[in-house]
């Protein structure tokens, strides 16, 4: 049920849904306001228990086997992703790095993952073969095997060639403790490099779009940078991958779950030139378009430069920056200070930007 963390997440001034006459809408899929009203009001008024209410990516508990101080993580993605195939990934690789990134962002080790596919009748069984490849080899440069799966197939116009729902399970070691709902005051927003490649490629091979330098994807997987973050000082308070939504939304969801706000600074968050035109080009906002290989931290301002140093020290974090930091603000909101020096909020998007991303 991620990107939206529905128990704690409560954005302002929405109705109830209306479960008589209501109809699922795409927003409904899009990591925004409608995503996390969605989830809280149906699935979590549903599933309601003490791991769903924690609100994050992944759920962590105890595990079965007692005495270890250690304890489990279990997260799960679906992937619907369109185009199937992309500058920089496809919807194979996206699916082992997706979840993987869900159960890392825990402070987790990834262990396993599941993986079960959703086949439309006539698809080219080329293709397939080229996504189950694409997953082998992400699962290997990983070190995360794919344990278990299932397969099904539906009827030629009752699918849109394949789905694919990983789930991943991990281990958090003894006196690491990540949790959306820890941001204070006076906290430090890192982010660990440029936003918006992921989205902008999807959207560049939808509309045939030709830029002068190839925009590629971010997908990849971050554990190994996490578990480099971790040994630099494990009170890191919150870990987030901006996915669907992107950098904005993550913030809010951060902000929902602590009771707390954020200023940021636009000048501090990096972008590609070339990302930054196309989405002029294209009308999008960049802090609101999905990333598939970066990562949000929080930590206590003290913590922040040996954190950050070890964030540029890996080759998934060169371009790692201090963005912003965590304020007193009842209303939650994450107020961007922009280039020319004035402030405006950066809100949840009510619909979305871009569909089936991920």
């Amino acid at each position: 049920m991620s990107p939206a963390h529905p128990s704690s997440v409560k954005p302002a001034f929405v109705r109830p849904l209306n479960f008589r006459d209501g109809r699922i809408d795409m927003g409904h899929g899009a990591g925004g306001r409608a995503s996390a009203q969605l989830i809280r009001e149906l699935f979590v008024a549903a599933f309601d228990n003490e791991w769903l209410r924690q609100g994050n990516d992944q759920a962590a508990f105890a595990p079965l086997a007692q005495g270890l101080g250690e304890r489990m993580v279990m997260a799960t993605d679906a992937h619907v992703v369109s185009p199937l195939f992309f500058p920089g990934g496809d919807i194979g690789s996206l699916a082992v790095h997706g979840t993987v990134n869900d159960v890392a962002m825990a402070g987790a080790r990834p262990s396993y993952l599941s993986a079960s596919f959703i086949l439309e009748e006539s698809f080219p069984l080329a293709d397939l073969r080229r996504i189950v490849e694409s997953m082998a080899a992400a699962s290997h440069a990983c070190g995360v095997p794919i344990v278990t799966g299932d397969t099904k197939v539906v009827e030629r116009g009752k699918g849109d060639g394949v789905f694919i729902t990983t789930n991943g399970i991990g281990v958090v070691p003894a006196g690491i403790h990540i949790d959306g709902s820890q941001a204070r005051p006076g906290d430090v927003v890192l982010l660990s490099g440029t936003i918006g490649e992921h989205g902008v490629a999807i959207m560049s091979q939808r509309e045939g779009l030709g830029f002068e330098t190839q925009i590629r994807s971010d997908s990849a997987a971050l554990h190994t940078l996490v578990a480099d973050m971790l040994a630099v000082t494990p009170r890191v308070r919150v870990l987030r991958d901006p996915t669907r939504g992107g950098l904005a939304t993550t913030l809010n969801e951060i902000a929902g779950q602590s009771g707390v706000g954020m200023r940021i600074q636009e000048r501090a968050i990096p972008v590609l030139p070339q990302v930054d035109a196309a989405c002029e080009l294209l009308g999008l906002d960049p802090l609101y378009v999905a990333n598939e290989g970066k990562l949000v931290a929080i930590c206590a301002s003290g913590d922040a430069p040996q954190l950050l140093a070890a964030m540029r020290a890996h080759p998934l974090g060169v371009a790692a920056a201090r963005i912003g930091e965590v304020v007193e603000d009842a209303h939650g909101f994450v107020q961007i200070e922009t280039k020319f020096g004035g402030r405006r909020i950066a809100d949840w998007l009510s619909g979305e930007q871009l569909p089936r991303i991920c």
